[in-house]
C-alpha cells in the first residue's frame, strides 16, 4: 500500500521524504507551498490537518502526524528496523533523548531566531538571549555527535533523521564555523543519494 505524504516546502517534512527514500518505501506526495510573502502554510493544509501541520502521512487507513511519531512509525512498519536501536540497550535511551532534543530543546531557539529575525529592530532586546541559547544548543550537539557524524551508534539512525532539520537551519544561520562536525553531518546527509532523490521530489528547499 502506498503512503501519502502531505508535504510543505521548506519544512520538517523534507526529512520524512529523506527517510522514505532510505527505506525504499512507496509513497505519493501531496504538495503545499508556503506564501512567498508571509512564509505561512496555505489554508488548504488545514483540510488535511486541523492545525495546518506538515508533515502528515496517511497509511493503512489512518493519519499520523508529528515528525517523531512519523519517523518511529515508518521505521517500525516500513522496513526501518535497522534505523532503531534495540529497546533493551543503552543506545535506546540515547535515541529517546535525541528524538526529543531535535524537536523540542534544539528547535525552540532555532525557530525563535527565524521569527525574531523577521521583526528587525523590534526583536533587538530578545536577540542576545536567543543567540546565547542557540549557541549553547549547537555547542551541545557538536560535543555529543560522534566522530563518525552520528548521534546514536556509528550508523545512520532515526535520531540522525530527527536532528537533520535543526542542524541544517543552524548551519544555514551561520553556526557551522563553530560546529564543524555538525556542518559535516549536514554535508554528509546532502551527499546521500536518498536525500538527493527526496530533494528532487520535494521541490525547493532552503538554499539547496
Amino acid at each position: 500500500m502506498t503512503i501519502t505524504v502531505h508535504h510543505l516546502n521548506n519544512s520538517r517534512s523534507q526529512r520524512i521524504l529523506w527517510l522514505l527514500e532510505e527505506l525504499g518505501a512507496d509513497y505519493d506526495i501531496v504538495s503545499y507551498q508556503r506564501d512567498a510573502t508571509t512564509n505561512l502554510a496555505p489554508a488548504e493544509l488545514k483540510d488535511a490537518h486541523p492545525l495546518g501541520k506538515s508533515p502528515l502521512i496517511e497509511d493503512r487507513g489512518r493519519c499520523v502526524s508529528e515528525s517523531g511519531a512519523i519517523i518511529e512509525y515508518l521505521c517500525e512498519r516500513h522496513g526501518g528496523e535497522n534505523w532503531l536501536p534495540n529497546r533493551s540497550s543503552d543506545a535506546w535511551i540515547d535515541h529517546l533523548e535525541w528524538m526529543q532534543f531535535g524537536e523540542s530543546s534544539f528547535f525552540v531557539p532555532v525557530m525563535l531566531k527565524i521569527y525574531a529575525g523577521r521583526l528587525g529592530e523590534a526583536a533587538a532586546p530578545l536577540m542576545p538571549r536567543i543567540d546565547e541559547q542557540l549557541s549553547a544548543h549547537v555547542a551541545y550537539a557538536e560535543d555529543r555527535i560522534s566522530d563518525s557524524l552520528h548521534f546514536v551508534g556509528d550508523e545512520w539512525s532515526a535520531a540522525d533523521v530527527m536532528m537533520s532539520f535543526p542542524a541544517e537551519i543552524a548551519v544555514m544561520q551561520g553556526y557551522g564555523e563553530k560546529a564543524p562536525k555538525l556542518a559535516r553531518f549536514v554535508e554528509a546527509i546532502h551527499a546521500r543519494p536518498a536525500w538527493q532523490r527526496a530533494r528532487e521530489k520535494g521541490g525547493a528547499y532552503f538554499i539547496w
